[in-house]
């Protein structure tokens, strides 16, 4: 790459973060408060927002239009003390000065221009995006009734003064709640960045040293206190602690961590002192990886989103369609321009798509937080619409379903000796050993507090398990390769229980001492506690749960009785789970894959919905749509429940921004006029901005709804 090049192209370009405007720099790298990468400048608005919608706001802040909105209502006053308006309703006017019919122009004037000028930037860039919606008509409303109302004054007609600045205050305040209302939906963003501490303290020899955040590397031993925050990923090197992760999983319950466990930035130390090998700052720790999914998710469109924006674009033409027959049919009754004009301006308001603009992405955004904060992370919008729909859910079983980690399932004893004598002997001899099966008969020998010997001469068997010397005794443990090395044969007495284990898919090691088989331990990968309620949450759903895996038929079978699966496919290659997919859609089936994301890649995009179980630090898994912080199935009813939740708040919103035009725009247009029914413009601009709160409440609802 031509680095020269590249820098003169960068030359007078700023970059920024979509969450932190404050942060700019003259080169791409990461954001220093959240790790969130830095964008372009002039790209920063469509980033943070992240639909077309909201792209009217860029530059703009909730701040500034609430300024506006002040000044804007102390101008508006004498406007209307000023205007016909309150002699016609109550009889009584302003005192008059010289030049006092001129005070509303002139005001006005200001209000136009100082509170209108955000609605009519926006508008532009509307027009030049080829995209109009509600900024176009707000501009076209306020600009028809200013420029009526300059010529109304000088040419003695009745101008729409009070008209137009109560339309704008009210205009501004609408767009300073829906602003409230979306930053507070995706507030969610910033609190994550706010989990990172300022600081850490670090051990340099034998002291420690505090320093800023920013000056963190990789390989820096940190030290964490009692209640304070991990600054950064990696591991623990000393110590023992509960770890309250819940702000990154949703896992309440604090983890238990000790030397070699893995932490991740934000989360809280529990009461141990903890000191941490820093193995990710920056944009590369968890915490980033989250923040930047759910930007993306934000980013992101569903069906439905594209369907408002499309209603929008043509509710959009059809207010202008409606506003240019009215003026025609006012000024052809006789009613006179400003009254035409006024109806003009009362369409153009009512008609503007601002709650239907605000419908889908205020929901998606919500429950993008949502998922967040509940252990789950929406990659892509379009997954989790899908997730109502489904009716299969297609486990992988190692890692899944199960801990993907060996456990102690039986101990079979020969008579006269008991499952500890056997646990005791293979377990002192399997303490010098990595192998994970011997690990898990080392853990089940803790967990049953039994006393180890001590182990001699241990010499590791290749293919067929260890030896060593335990009191004074010639001690193997291994597999019947084993047995068959040392010319031995299952004894009979417990043959029955070894082949029945064998059948169900477990591994069985044997325990010999001085060539006699003492008894043998089953092993098999541990079924999670959490799979068997999973399975039970998506059948009271009506949903299907089957397994796949490589495992034999005995295997496989054994696991899907223990669990309670609807059916399961064994002897499966990692190459053809995608195939299985396809069989179970060739039958009408909506298939989500949940599976670790890697190997199953294929099958996770093939399916309806693509669910990586079990991210852990890795969130850029590419094939999923969705992704499981922690190793839980049970998240996967989450998952559906959150999809049906934000669907049917979706067509609520969708249904009371659209259809309340069905019934505004005629009555704006003055259809129950020889009824002496009229709608002024700034009621019209009530009603649109209630439309727009209306929406903006029913989707933080869906913010307080557990799942």
């Amino acid at each position: 790459m031509n680095h020269n090049h590249e820098h003169r192209a960068n030359e007078g370009q700023k970059f920024t973060c979509p969450m932190h405007p404050e942060v700019m720099q003259e080169r791409p790298d990461i954001c220093p408060e959240c790790g969130m990468n830095l964008v372009p400048a002039k790209d920063a608005g469509k980033h943070a927002h992240g639909h077309k919608g909201h792209d009217k706001h860029a530059g703009h802040s909730t701040a500034m239009f609430l300024r506006k909105f002040w000044v804007s209502t102390a101008l508006s006053v004498p406007v209307v003390l000023y205007s016909s308006i309150l002699y016609t309703l109550f009889g009584w006017s302003a005192p008059p000065f010289p030049g006092s019919a001129y005070v509303p122009l002139i005001l006005g004037s200001i209000v136009f221009f100082y509170g209108g000028s955000v609605f009519l930037a926006s508008a532009w860039r509307e027009i030049k995006a080829r995209v109009p919606g509600m900024m176009t008509l707000i501009s076209v409303a306020i600009l028809t009734a200013y420029l009526w109302s300059v010529y109304a004054v000088f040419f003695g007609q009745e101008p729409l003064l009070w008209e137009l600045t109560t339309l704008i205050v009210i205009m501004l305040l609408g767009h300073y709640i829906e602003m409230r209302a979306v930053s507070g939906a995706q507030g969610a963003l910033k609190e994550l960045s706010k989990l990172l501490p300022d600081t850490a303290e670090i051990i340099r020899g034998t002291e420690t040293k505090v320093i800023p955040l920013s000056e963190l590397k990789e390989n820096d031993i940190v030290l964490v206190k009692p209640g304070g925050k991990i600054p950064a990923d990696g591991f623990i090197v000393e110590g023992e602690s509960d770890v309250n992760e819940s702000m990154v999983t949703g896992e309440s319950k604090p983890v238990e961590k000790r030397t070699g466990s893995s932490v991740i930035a934000g989360t809280v130390n529990g009461d141990g002192a903890l000191k941490i090998k820093v193995a990710s700052i920056g944009g590369k720790t968890f915490l980033a990886g989250v923040m930047r999914l759910v930007a993306e998710a934000q980013a992101s469109k569903s069906k439905l989103q594209i369907l408002s924006d499309k209603a929008a674009f043509l509710l959009t033409v059809v207010a202008i369609g409606v506003g240019v027959v009215t003026f025609g049919a006012w000024t052809l009754l006789g009613a006179g321009v400003a009254f035409a004009v006024s109806r003009v301006v009362a369409v153009l308001v009512i008609a503007c798509p601002h709650a239907l603009g605000l419908a889908v992405p205020l929901v998606a955004s919500i429950s993008t937080t949502k998922a967040a904060k509940n252990g789950f992370l929406v990659k892509q919008r379009l997954a989790l619409e899908a997730a109502r729909s489904i009716d299969t859910v297609l486990f992988d079983k190692t890692g899944t379903l199960t801990k993907g980690a060996f456990g102690v399932m039986n101990v079979i004893a020969v008579s006269g000796r008991t499952e500890n004598d056997i646990l005791a002997l293979a377990a002192s001899l399997d303490a010098l050993s990595a192998h994970p099966i011997a690990q898990a008969i080392v853990g089940e020998a803790k967990a049953r507090k039994i006393q180890f010997s001590e182990a001699k001469t241990h010499t590791a068997l290749k293919g067929r398990g260890a030896k060593a010397v335990i009191d004074e005794k010639e001690i193997h443990v291994g597999g019947p390769a084993l047995l068959e090395s040392l010319g031995l044969a299952v004894p009979a007495g417990i043959l029955g229980k070894v082949q029945a284990a064998g059948s169900q898919g477990q591994t069985v090691v044997f325990v010999v001492q001085e060539n006699v088989v003492l008894g043998a331990i089953a092993l098999a990968d541990v079924v999670r506690e959490e799979s068997k309620e999973a399975v039970r949450e998506l059948k009271a759903m009506g949903i299907r749960s089957v397994m796949i895996t490589g495992d034999s038929e005995d295997a496989a079978k054994a696991v899907a009785a223990e669990i309670g699966l609807d059916e399961y496919f064994a002897r499966v290659l990692p190459d053809q789970k995608s195939s299985k997919v396809k069989e179970l859609q060739a039958k009408g089936q909506k298939v989500a894959m949940v599976g670790d994301g890697i190997n199953d890649a294929p099958a996770l995009t093939q399916a309806d919905l693509g669910i990586a179980i079990g991210a852990g630090t890795n969130v850029a898994i590419e094939s999923a749509g969705i992704i499981l912080v922690r190793d839980d199935p049970r998240d996967i009813a989450k998952i559906v429940r959150l999809s049906k939740m934000t669907y049917s708040k979706m067509i609520q919103n969708l249904w009371w921004a659209a259809g309340y035009n069905i019934f505004a725009i005629p009555l704006a247009a003055g259809i129950l006029a020889p009824w002496g029914i009229f709608l002024q413009p700034a009621f019209a601009a009530v009603l649109m901005s209630a439309s727009t709160v209306i929406v903006s409440i029913n989707a933080a609802l869906l913010g307080r709804r557990t799942l």
